[in-house]
This record gives C-alpha cells, sequence and structure tokens, in this order.
C-alpha cells in the first residue's frame, strides 16, 4: 500500500474543543485515533483522566475540555484524540534524547490539516496568570478564523504525568 506523503505546506492539524479552534504542528502528531478504553490514575492532575495501552504504549490521555475548563460532552464519532510526541514539538527537551513521549489530547472534532499561506504565527497574547495551563504558543488564521496554536510541551503537569509513565513502562521491562 503506497502512503502518501505529507504535503510540507500544511503543518497544522486543526481541532475543536468547545466553541474555540486550535491547532498544534503536524510534526509532532504521530496519530489521530479514535478514542481507546482508559484507566484511571489516582491523584493525577484533574485533566489527566487516566493511561491507554496505545499500540503497546502506556500514553497518558488529556482531556482538552477539562484542560479549558470546559463543561463534559459526551464521546461521539467526532470525538478523536490526538496522539503527539511531547520530545518532537519545539520547546521538548534536549536533542539528544530522542525517546517518544507520547500523549493523547482529546478533543471533540479534528477539522483539518492545514497551512497558513505564508502568514506568520503571531505570539500568542499576555493573558495572565494560567500562561503555563492554556499552553498557547502562538495564534494564527483559517479562513478568517482565529486558531490558538497549541504547544503540548508547555502543559507542564502533562509532562510531568508523560515522565511518569515513561518510568513506570520502564520499571515494567
Amino acid at each position: 500500500m503506497h502512503r502518501q506523503r505529507h504535503d510540507p505546506s500544511k503543518d497544522f492539524v486543526g481541532f475543536v474543543v468547545g466553541d474555540v479552534e486550535y491547532a498544534v504542528r503536524i510534526h509532532g502528531v504521530r496519530e489521530i485515533a479514535n478514542p481507546l478504553p482508559v484507566v484511571g490514575l489516582p491523584h493525577a492532575p484533574r485533566e489527566v483522566i487516566g493511561v491507554a495501552d496505545f499500540r503497546g504504549e502506556l500514553v497518558p490521555v488529556v482531556d482538552m475540555r477539562t484542560r479549558f475548563h470546559l463543561g463534559a460532552v459526551e464521546v461521539t464519532r467526532r470525538t478523536k484524540w490526538i496522539v503527539v510526541d511531547l520530545q518532537a514539538m519545539p520547546a521538548a527537551g534536549s536533542a539528544g534524547q530522542r525517546k517518544e513521549r507520547l500523549v493523547a489530547l482529546v478533543v471533540d472534532m479534528v477539522t483539518e490539516v492545514f497551512g497558513t499561506g505564508g502568514i506568520d504565527v503571531r505570539p500568542a497574547p499576555s493573558l495572565g496568570s494560567g500562561e503555563a495551563e492554556r499552553g498557547i504558543s502562538g495564534v494564527t488564521s483559517r479562513e478568517g478564523a482565529l486558531v490558538f496554536v497549541l504547544d503540548p510541551a508547555r502543559l507542564r503537569d502533562v509532562t510531568e504525568v508523560a515522565s511518569l509513565a515513561d518510568a513506570h513502562e520502564q520499571e515494567s521491562t
């Protein structure tokens, strides 16, 4: 089966959480998947709903609705996981560490893979406290609407849970 190459002019995966459009840079996206069974973790941050066995790897699962203080909704056919490699994100650790550190972001809907059409991503506005919680690294636009670019590596407690999952997986081997 021949796999199509990624169009280099399209560098974002767009998604919706609530009524707001977000995106993550495509180079950090490992896969877009349907939700899998999740096992809860005691004492995890409120938005980390647990861990899942994703293709043989233990992956923390982050509910972005909870992260952004939105009410829970029922999982539908549109609900997706965007599985990202935190090590591939721009703000992630050193280039010498190349072991994947996967996290699944639960989103209401994936919209499309898109490019900025040569428009630069603008810096995120300073919104005071909660900057790290939001994890927004910039703002771009798509079809006249603002799209907030999320950098999952900026979500401190998510990366801490991913580190714990990595440590637990290494202990198991």
